[in-house]
């Protein structure tokens, strides 16, 4: 009977996780605890029971997200060249994308200073800067180039619609190869990942 307590319970701190991760990005950090245990079918004194705050909710929400964004734009800051390095960010954010929808709102939801993931975004967001300035200064990236256009991007990218996860990514890696010629100060044609053929929307 124990187990099977501990199981329910575990299945409703994956179900409030889920729930929550939708309810924040879509409607912003402001979304009421009640709400979100009414769409994830428990009680608020079960989602507090997990949680003790809706900070602690937020946080862990997004903390493996927002982890993974943090080492893509590590690895593309210890690239040597740093056009390759900024290539790297936008590939590697697109397709993870492609593969978690969840993904990229680590980035482009609003967080409240109180949540612990705040300060590590900001610091994120503080290293893809000095990559975006570095490839500037190269002559690669177009001067014109603003931080909300990754942001533009990846809201582009949500788009990309295909039930198979292959697909999805295929897609998205085409579209990165679009964006990145787009991006450049001095645009080369380059051959682009072969096309994929996706449902047309209605």
């Amino acid at each position: 009977m124990k187990a099977r307590l501990r199981s329910d319970a575990r299945d409703n701190r994956g179900r409030i996780l889920a729930v929550a991760r939708l309810a924040f990005a879509a409607d912003g950090p402001d979304v009421p605890i009640r709400e979100i245990a009414r769409r994830a079918e428990v009680g608020p004194a079960t989602v507090y029971r997990h949680f003790q705050t809706k900070e602690a909710l937020l946080t862990e929400a997004f903390a493996e997200q927002m982890t993974m964004c943090s080492a893509v734009v590590a690895e593309g800051l210890a690239a040597a060249d740093p056009w390759r390095g900024f290539c790297h960010v936008i590939e590697r954010l697109m397709e993870l994308h492609a593969l978690d929808r969840d993904f990229a709102r680590a980035f482009m939801s609003a967080l409240p200073a109180s949540a612990g993931l705040a300060a590590d975004r900001d610091r994120t967001l503080r290293l893809l800067l000095d990559l975006v300035a570095r490839a500037k200064a190269a002559g690669r990236l177009r001067r014109d180039f603003v931080l909300e256009d990754v942001s533009l991007a990846l809201m582009a990218n949500e788009g990309i619609r295909a039930a198979a996860p292959e697909l999805r990514l295929a897609a998205s890696r085409r579209f990165a190869a679009l964006m990145l010629q787009s991006f450049q100060a001095d645009p080369v044609a380059a051959p682009l990942p072969p096309p994929v053929r996706l449902p047309l929307s209605r």
